[in-house]
């Protein structure tokens, strides 16, 4: 397949970053334009890709590109570039919020069929379950990840420190998981000798089998197989819930139902049901009358019921009040709302939430309305641990500094769909009892798992490719940056022996002379780094995938304030790049802050960093000396945007979004027109960098004068582009200065 080799695919997503986009990309283009490069938009948003699932049911004028399945053919190219900004993954709650949105605005999209009745409503839900939790990111992460904090970022941390909760040894914070019964205690592993189909079978204790997928697996891929067992996830709730209680502590649950969008969803259900026990126990059967799915959360139980008589509505509500009287006090999401966070899956993610809590020392916000000691669990503990690491290690040191301490970049194992995000469609929940078992192609048996009902099973699966890549790029990194690797990869656990075999068979391919490099598990490998961190250290943390997303969170919120400020890059196996632009979890409260008073405190900052690379790479492989100019004026400009705090402020008729904006607009010109390297682009932009310099306090003041007041979006999820367009462009003069720069 072929491109154009001058383009780079900018992704239209979701939420806040859509909003910005809006905003950002007319400056963007002004500026690649002198370069020859266009910039197209692709839209892979939640909306998008819900319109491109039923072409069938919809008019001409409404169907829409698949551009997720354009962006995923274009990985395969090696001229591939990508910047891709933060989207949503779906949770079931937030799908039926985006259906009914479009329904409202006449598009014909089928409801989501939670319990298919027959096989065109499976038909939709099977469409529908392509487009649920991480349904981007495998397909467009065709390389592995390198994740880092540019010195640009770190510098403005260290000058101009976040705030850090303060850590008392006395803290009953504390994490808790499964000791036994989870994946990590159950996962078995194998490696691929040679290339073979497999297939996955259930065995009922009838002796009646039945194939529920067959895989060709290549050579030397890994496969790894595990089991959770309901009843021990159900005891150890319990358990955990009544010590809480016994001991005055918070409880807070913290899973990734987005992203692991089978297993996770029903743990989180598991949570809601022993927590409310009293209140399923006394309506269960009410509650399968309406369809109440606690996957979804409490917020289930309030949705469902809203059609009851109000009579037998108040008695359910007076039976969940009754609940908490017995029950420890749950973390808040919204105290004000008494929100709390059983109440959606999609509302508390734990590598999002987990550093939010140690950064705010330890402490989460409970129905009161103030801050407490939490018991955080994550009930399967393959990573939970390392949380606990850095929860006693604070208690023991006290909060990191942020204008001290170190940095802890990831090279991450993603690609090819690597590792845990990959088992969506080899997850089951067991109806009976049995056997789960994976056969080789000649019939031998090469993993099988005894399991009862309600038993979480699931396999997954690594190709060789990616995890040589890893390597390689772990190497890569700690050569180009000199700086310690290590290898979180712990013995003990299945999966993580077999890559352990693959790291030291593949190290030896590259100069590895004068490198330090080390393989250690978890708890070892964080201590390691914690260490470095805190005399100003730097050490490369090389990962599997999930935990490369945990990592990612943990220790940028820590060092950075947020994890959006990262620099994040994706070497397509292909040779094509794909610039990511940070996390966009506290995207939905900006939007709400825009609806009420038009004011977008996002950040930005991760898409500055993102394009300047893009173009760098732009630059070197079209060999266009104007992208490089660009890419090295960029950079300029956001190190000036940071060092004179032109970051977008939290409060309504300050700087925001739209403003910070603005300045990388005229810092950039301002840089362009001075750099010596290309006379005649100079020349181009000094107009621009004239105009804008001249009419900040103008733009700025036209910019404070939209806030204030409810922005006229029609949409949360599929707000029309012109509607959009209107509200992030409330500037005249900015837009006439920019359209004179294109004309």
């Amino acid at each position: 397949m072929t491109t154009p080799e001058q383009t780079i695919y900018y992704t239209l997503t979701d939420e806040a970053p859509a909003l910005a986009t809006a905003s950002l990309l007319p400056i963007v283009r002004t500026f690649t334009s002198a370069a020859g490069i266009d910039v197209k938009i692709t839209d892979i948003s939640l909306a998008g890709r819900v319109l491109s699932a039923f072409p069938e049911k919809l008019s001409e004028e409404q169907q829409v590109q698949d551009g997720l399945a354009f962006l995923g053919q274009l990985t395969q190219d090696p001229k591939a570039n990508i910047v891709k900004l933060p989207n949503i993954s779906a949770s079931i709650p937030q799908l039926k919020a985006c259906i009914a949105e479009l329904q409202s605005q006449g598009y014909n999209v089928p409801d989501f069929p939670e319990a298919p009745q027959n096989a065109e409503e499976e038909d939709v839900k099977a469409r529908y379950s392509k487009i649920l939790g991480s349904a981007v990111n495998p397909v467009l992460r065709e390389g592995n990840s390198d994740r880092r904090a540019p010195g640009a970022v770190k510098a403005f941390a260290r000058k101009f420190p976040h705030s850090m909760g303060k850590w008392s040894k006395a803290s009953q914070t504390h994490a808790d998981y499964m000791r036994d019964g989870d994946f990590f205690s159950s996962e078995q592993s194998v490696t691929m000798e040679e290339a073979g189909d497999v297939r996955i079978e259930f065995v009922n204790q009838n002796g009646d089998v039945e194939v529920k997928k067959e895989l060709s697996l290549e050579q030397g891929e890994i496969l790894d197989s595990m089991r959770m067992s309901c009843k021990a996830l159900r005891e150890f709730l319990e358990e955990s819930m009544n010590d809480a209680k016994e001991s005055g502590v918070m409880w807070s649950l913290h899973v990734k139902a987005t992203m692991m969008k089978v297993s996770h969803p029903i743990v989180f259900g598991h949570a809601v049901t022993v927590f409310y026990k009293d209140l399923f126990e006394k309506h269960g059967e009410l509650f399968k009358e309406l369809g109440v799915n606690p996957n979804n959360g409490l917020g289930s139980v309030y949705d469902k019921i809203a059609s009851l008589p109000r009579s037998k509505r108040e008695e359910i509500e007076e039976d969940i009040h009754a609940c908490y009287e017995n029950r420890p006090s749950l973390a808040m999401v919204d105290s004000v709302k008494g929100i709390t966070n059983l109440h959606v899956p999609s509302d508390v993610i734990v590598d999002a939430s987990m550093p939010a809590m140690i950064r705010g020392g330890g402490k989460m916000w409970g129905a009161d309305g103030k801050t407490h000691d939490t018991k955080a669990v994550m009930p399967e503990s393959t990573y939970a641990r390392i949380y606990q690491e850095m929860i006693n290690y604070c208690k023991t040191n006290g909060a990191f500094d942020p204008t001290t301490i170190g940095t802890v970049p990831n090279v991450g194992l993603m690609a090819k769909k690597a590792e845990e995000y990959g088992s969506h469609d080899k997850t089951y929940e067991l109806a009976e009892a049995g056997v789960m078992r994976v056969v080789a192609a000649d019939g031998t048996v090469l993993m099988q798992h005894d399991v009862e009902v309600g038993d979480i099973w699931r396999a997954c699966q690594t190709k060789d490719e990616p995890v040589r890549d890893w390597v390689k790029l772990a190497v890569t990194r700690a050569r180009q940056s000199d700086t310690p690797a290590v290898f979180w990869l712990d013995h003990k656990r299945a999966h993580d022996r077999e890559l352990i075999k693959k790291v030291e068979k593949y190290l030896p391919e590259h100069d590895t002379e004068g490198l330090e490099l080390h393989i250690k598990t978890y708890n070892q490998a964080i201590r390691f780094s914690m260490d470095r961190m805190i005399r100003g250290n730097d050490t490369i943390s090389v990962t599997g995938n999930v935990l490369r997303d945990y990592l990612t969170d943990l220790f940028p919120i820590i060092e950075l304030g947020t994890s959006a400020k990262m620099l994040s890059i994706v070497p397509m196996l292909k040779g094509g790049g794909m610039y990511e632009t940070g996390a966009g979890g506290s995207a939905p409260k900006h939007v709400q802050q825009v609806e009420e008073e038009n004011h977008l405190r996002w950040d930005s900052l991760g898409e500055f960093l993102a394009l300047a690379v893009s173009l760098e790479d732009m630059g070197i492989k079209n060999d266009n000396p104007r992208a490089a100019i660009l890419a090295k004026t960029l950079d300029a400009a956001t190190g000036k945007l940071l060092e004179n705090n032109k970051s977008p402020s939290r409060k309504t008729g300050e700087l925001d979004n739209r403003g910070s904006h603005f300045y990388l607009g005229m810092y950039w010109a301002q840089e362009v027109a001075a750099q010596t390297e290309d006379a005649e682009l100079a020349a181009q932009f000094a107009p621009l960098a004239k105009s804008l310099t001249e009419n900040e306090e103008k733009i700025v003041a036209e910019l404070a004068a939209a806030q204030g007041k409810p922005a006229e979006l029609d949409g949360y999820y599929h707000a029309a582009r012109t509607t959009v367009k209107k509200v992030m462009r409330p500037s005249e003069t900015l837009n006439a200065a920019l359209a004179a720069a294109n004309a």
